[in-house]
């Protein structure tokens, strides 16, 4: 008898658990659990990196450690961020750069009797004025994947471009003591992990083509570097003391830009002195909205942060934390907020020959609108996705890092050579890889939807990089952003849904198993690890469904008080957070 009172008990509770709407369960979550063998009773099984007095987040360990001890050294946020990206062109040549582009978002605390204010810097490359419409054609009018990958499809490189404007407005350290640890690391050399091994080998084909890849990051004999072995990197070394004793200068004048032209024409590419000199990154207030009440500093076009921002505007209009997370209609939702946001990105082009409508797309009226085409029982496709119109709405291998200081200053920065290695080349005597990013053109199309993309001579290209802010109340609560091309705006979603909706310490906010959907007939694809039975659930609403490899590799820092919470994604090897203490 006591076992059959014990058995009604349980089903009862079972079905009293199951009968509870999702929010509810979560809310008496604690009260249902045990212990789980620990008198502390963590809830969630992924822990953040703890620290005090500031932190950096980044892919490569060796490059946090250096934006870690300017801190200590007294610099701010941005003098931190600086350093690390430097760092990270020695440590992560694949992403890390010199000779890519990116995006900044900088926010400084009120202090000594200036107002707190945030700001976007968009360094991302720039078509040459020799940029033709049949630059990167084949003989049938397509574009042609060996002159992406080639001399042919570098744009003008922005990243020193950009951490120079950082610091002239923000910076507190001397400029070449936010380069010398790079100089440091390039000359005397880093022993390389197994995933830089592992990663420079597997291009060793591809780099062979060029010369000057060759010698940068082979060896004499052309075969690559085992793990642990010491990489010394001499001629990028060179090129950085260019920078750190000439500023800005160093890199777009003077000796290195000569050796850049030079290697770049002799390469069959078009970009000249003036178009180095003249190089200019733009500066501009963030992309403002918000997400359940919490204000969202986003990076505007040529970025995608209106493209995130539109998805979680069509979000917020669905009661998410009751459906509970990994539920068949969370993920159903954020599917369809995606076929939306990506139909949508055919608005986001690059200036100043196309002005993208970033208040309609990112408005919360817009949203609304575009979220009234979601139903929970079926699937949009292209066929039943109607063009919107942001327009009425508007008013008169790639990496990231984060970084945030004790005084409530915090930089998100993702930057890039737009595909893994870039282009592949060296200019030779110059040590560093060269982007690809003319490729992010739709060259050969006559496509009017396809406008916004059309190759011209010094259009800024675009990008589906979206690094961000997250504030609550007045300072910094979130800081993140991550590297994955067109993987990239889906896993920022999934961060934001994770960390807001269903309360998620940052580091479980990552680690979750992600999803990515492009456009409406595109596949939804999963990462390993949601359950098998989700897969039929989703199917029967229409989703064509295909497991996928990772994506993105978030480096986010959440900040309470004087606690900082890192987490360094762990889908990629050889990332950290850490903080100063």
């Amino acid at each position: 008898m006591a076992d059959l009172r014990t058995r009604r008990w349980a089903i009862a509770l079972l079905l009293a658990a199951t009968a509870l709407p999702a929010s509810a369960q979560e809310e008496g979550a604690v009260a249902q659990r045990g212990s789980g063998g620990d008198i502390v009773a963590y809830e969630q099984i992924h822990g953040a990196t703890l620290g005090r007095g500031g932190m950096v987040a980044s892919q490569s360990a060796p490059a946090t450690r250096v934006g870690t001890e300017i801190l200590r050294q007294g610099g701010n946020a941005v003098d931190a961020a600086i350093a690390t990206a430097f760092a990270e062109a020695v440590t992560l040549p694949r992403a890390g750069n010199l000779g890519g582009g990116g995006y900044m978002v900088v926010h400084m605390a009120a202090r000594d009797g200036k107002p707190a204010t945030t700001i976007t810097i968009n360094y991302y490359g720039l078509a040459p004025r020799a940029t033709t419409p049949s630059l990167l054609l084949g003989t049938d009018g397509k574009q042609d994947p060996s002159k992406v990958m080639s001399f042919k499809g570098v744009a003008v490189p922005g990243t020193v471009a950009g951490l120079w404007e950082a610091h002239q407005r923000f910076g507190t350290l001397p400029w070449a003591k936010l380069v010398e640890p790079a100089i440091r690391l390039a000359r005397d050399g880093v022993p390389l992990s197994d995933g830089e091994a592992e990663a420079t080998a597997g291009r060793a084909k591809m780099m062979a083509r060029d010369p000057g890849a060759r010698a940068a990051f082979f060896k004499p004999d052309g075969s690559p570097y085992a793990p642990g072995e010491l990489f010394r990197q001499p001629n990028l070394a060179w090129s950085l003391e260019q920078i750190a004793s000439r500023g800005r200068d160093g890199f777009y004048k003077g000796e290195l830009a000569r050796r850049l032209v030079a290697g770049i024409k002799a390469g069959g590419g078009v970009i000249d002195a003036r178009d180095l000199a003249d190089f200019k990154a733009a500066v501009a207030p963030p992309i403002w909205s918000s997400y359940r009440g919490q204000r969202i500093a986003y990076m505007p076009p040529t970025a995608s942060g209106v493209s995130v921002a539109e998805a979680m505007n069509i979000l917020e209009t669905f009661p998410l934390k009751q459906y509970g997370w990994g539920s068949v209609n969370t993920l159903h939702l954020i599917s369809e907020a995606m076929k939306i946001a990506s139909s949508d990105r055919r608005f986001v082009g690059g200036e100043p020959q196309w002005k993208t409508p970033a208040i309609g797309l990112a408005s919360k009226a817009y949203a609304a609108e575009r979220a009234k085409l979601i139903t929970l029982n079926g699937s949009l496709t292209a066929a039943t996705l109607p063009d919107g119109n942001p327009y009425r709405h508007e008013s008169p291998d790639t990496t990231h890092f984060s970084v945030a200081d004790k005084d409530g200053n915090a930089v998100a920065n993702t930057y890039t050579l737009t595909a893994s290695y870039g282009a592949h080349v060296v200019a030779p005597g110059t040590g560093f890889l060269l982007n690809n990013s003319l490729g992010n053109f739709a060259w050969g199309s006559k496509d009017p939807a396809r406008k916004a993309t059309w190759p011209a001579p010094g259009k800024r290209l675009g990008s589906t990089i979206t690094p961000m802010i997250v504030f609550r109340g007045e300072k910094p609560w979130l800081v993140t952003g991550t590297p994955g091309g067109g993987y990239i705006i889906a896993p920022m979603v999934q961060v934001l849904v994770n960390a807001i909706d269903f309360n998620l310490n940052i580091a479980e906010a990552a680690e979750r198993p992600r999803l990515n959907q492009g456009a409406a007939d595109a596949p939804l694809e999963l990462e390993s690890g949601f359950s098998p039975d989700i897969i039929p659930l989703l199917e029967a609403r229409g989703h064509k469904v295909r497991l996928s490899n990772t994506m993105g590799s978030t480096q986010s820092i959440m900040i309470e008080g004087d606690k900082f919470m890192g987490a360094s994604d762990t889908r990629r090897p050889d990332a950290l957070a850490l903080g100063v203490r």
